[in-house]
């Protein structure tokens, strides 16, 4: 398992519903978030690999677990890790946290596509990076 990213997260008037309640859609955009900036912070950005390489990460499984509702105006941090690497894929934990709480984990399968969406080998520096 590879080491846990942390991204601290201001919930915005944006993120929530009526009530101020975190609406659910915003939980994945708070993970995508720290998938990004944990690839960027080890040297990985979505554009690069894609003009570079010919690659893109999609995800293509996620199993998300409320736990407790977050409100307008909360410091949250996502934690990020992979949990497996496949040929193609990379399995991911993602639990964000309100303080020591734990508010939401995420279940999360991404696959290592290429321009015409087919599925190719993970890079062989994502692999020694995280493996």
């Amino acid at each position: 398992m590879s080491p846990v990213h942390e991204l601290p997260v201001r919930v915005y008037y944006e993120d929530t519903d009526a009530g101020g309640i975190v609406y659910h859609a915003s939980y994945i955009r708070f993970a995508e978030r720290g998938r990004t900036e944990m690839l960027r912070d080890t040297g990985f950005e979505h554009a690069q690999l894609f003009r570079d390489q010919g690659i893109a990460f999609a995800v293509v499984s996620m199993s998300i677990n409320f736990k407790s509702p977050a409100k307008l105006d909360e410091l949250l941090v996502v934690k990020t890790s992979i949990t497996r690497l496949g040929g193609a894929s990379m399995d991911m934990r993602q639990d964000i946290y309100r303080n020591d709480t734990l508010i939401c984990e995420m279940k999360v399968t991404l696959v290592c596509v290429d321009k015409t969406l087919k599925a190719v080998r993970l890079p062989e520096a994502v692999r020694q990076l995280y493996g």
